[in-house]
């Protein structure tokens, strides 16, 4: 099968790789402060993504010593609906906007 140069990629060890779509949708990223002082309570963040089909993969993302680099580990998503903190807004919403 032929394949346009855009969607081809030489991996590291120096394979032909083809860039596929598996799944496409939204994301939230949630950053933890401290209640009391508003400042960042651990440099970790949640991703959360949907996608167009509703469902959710959910991942924490840890930085390492190497400030471009970041560790992603899976988490269970969350049962019950949860909301997050709008710094801007200063309130609570919904964790996804209705579309």
């Amino acid at each position: 099968m032929e394949f346009p140069e855009t969607v081809l990629t030489t991996s590291k060890k120096g394979r032909l790789e083809v860039r596929a779509l598996e799944s496409r949708g939204s994301f939230v990223i949630c950053k933890y402060l401290d209640p009391k002082t508003l400042k960042l309570a651990d440099a970790k963040k949640k991703l959360t993504l949907r996608s167009d089909d509703g469902e959710l993969k959910e991942y924490f993302i840890v930085p390492l010593k190497d400030p471009h680099r970041a560790l992603l580990i899976s988490a269970q998503p969350d049962e019950k609906e949860r909301q997050v903190w709008n710094q801007l807004e200063e309130k609570a919403e919904a964790i996804w906007r209705e579309r």
